[in-house]
């Protein structure tokens, strides 16, 4: 199903970029998925995430998630800093990077002292339906090649998923200290979102 996905949209993104081509200006460059590698991270990432064996309890399966969730960042932001060329995206690549490195010490912190005893399957089921929409969404974008402009779209739907994520902790979670994070996170992406599509917007998408 998931290939099925990928080959029409890109299907479809090929026949656009066909119709843009006329003008050189506007013309819209597309590289396969798999052979890119900010989607490479993407994908492993949600291999990861869905190998993750859940608990039902929301705060420690909101921190284990999130853990991975974060990696995937900043595996995609150490990509943006050994081949990006934008000064902008690689500032914020760095801010990623260490902003999550230390959010992830902070998870850890959490789960080594916080043993899972609480059960809502209802929360873990809305994690994974969350988890597939970031899949289908990452898989729908269009990427070029160009590390500055793929790390800016996917991070911009990545940080959409934390966001997600995030709220569904504030929802469902019982201890402060995730809810204060959930509540960072919420924060922070939804600032670094607005940063990341103005440079998509002043940079024509590409």
């Amino acid at each position: 199903m998931k290939n099925t996905i990928k080959m029409l949209s890109l299907a479809s993104l090929l026949i656009f970029a066909q119709a843009c081509s006329k003008d050189d200006d506007n013309q819209v460059t597309i590289q396969e998925h798999d052979k890119n590698q900010m989607m490479t991270i993407m994908h492993q990432m949600m291999v990861n995430m869905n190998a993750m064996q859940m608990t039902k309890d929301p705060d420690n399966d909101f921190a284990m998630m999130m853990k991975l969730h974060h990696q995937g960042a900043i595996d995609m932001g150490n990509a943006e800093l050994k081949n990006g060329t934008d000064a902008t995206m690689k500032a914020m690549a760095q801010k990623m990077v260490t902003a999550q490195t230390q959010e992830i010490a902070q998870l850890n912190t959490f789960l080594q002292g916080h043993a899972a005893h609480l059960s809502v399957p209802e929360f873990d089921t809305k994690m994974m339906m969350g988890m597939e929409k970031m899949g289908r969404n990452a898989d729908l974008q269009i990427i070029n090649g160009r590390t500055d402009h793929d790390f800016a779209i996917l991070m911009t739907g990545h940080h959409q998923s934390a966001i997600e994520m995030a709220k569904m902790e504030l929802d469902y979670g019982t201890h402060a200290e995730m809810k204060t994070m959930a509540s960072k996170i919420i924060e922070d992406q939804e600032k670094e979102i607005k940063e990341l599509q103005q440079w998509l917007l002043a940079n024509n998408n590409k």
